[in-house]
């Protein structure tokens, strides 16, 4: 019997995010950090390739347009091959874990984390040489000798940043704790 107008007839409360809030939330995450990736690298390929690096902020800021063909600080040239195929074995486990997502951080460090893997391996699958062996284009430039890199590799950052919090603090996946935290 439902106690009062509007009130549910299930038990509990009924009222909070469910598990398709957080797949959504991955989901759009991924595809807007994949968006903005691909969306500035195709604007700085078209407008800047080829041309000396443009400063945004002196001393501190340029986009230099470069192409990549290792991961990160460009280490591991010679395996393009080896890399697309660990890019898409790491999106293909993010997407499977994304059904027990009931966490809100997780949601949003998994959403970066394959919008930023999906970002670089699109590259990799679509630009020259050859697929699975494309370079990936980088175009942010900071000082103090740190690498060229792009908007997903900075998603992937974020994305450590978000997964290595939410470990430390002992929530699982399914929003649930670790005993004794």
């Amino acid at each position: 019997m439902q106690a009062a107008r509007g009130t549910s007839l299930s038990p509990g409360n009924d009222h909070g995010p469910t598990a398709t809030t957080y797949v959504r939330l991955f989901a759009v995450v991924a595809i807007v950090v994949w968006l903005a990736d691909q969306i500035t690298k195709f604007a700085v390929v078209r407008g800047l390739e080829g041309q000396a690096r443009a400063t945004v902020v002196p001393h501190v800021f340029w986009l230099n347009v470069t192409r990549n063909a290792g991961a990160a600080f460009s280490t591991g040239t010679g395996f393009t091959l080896v890399l697309s195929v660990v890019a898409i074995t790491v999106c293909v486990l993010v997407i499977r874990l994304a059904s027990r997502l009931r966490d809100r951080g997780w949601a949003v460090g998994l959403g970066l984390l394959l919008g930023g893997a999906v970002g670089n391996l699109t590259d990799r699958l679509v630009r020259d040489p050859a697929p699975l062996k494309g370079h990936v284009i980088d175009f942010l430039q900071i000082p103090f000798g740190f690498p060229v890199f792009n908007l997903a590799d900075t998603a992937l950052t974020f994305a450590a940043l978000v997964i290595i919090h939410r470990t430390w603090r002992g929530v699982r996946l399914d929003g649930t704790r670790e005993p004794g935290r």
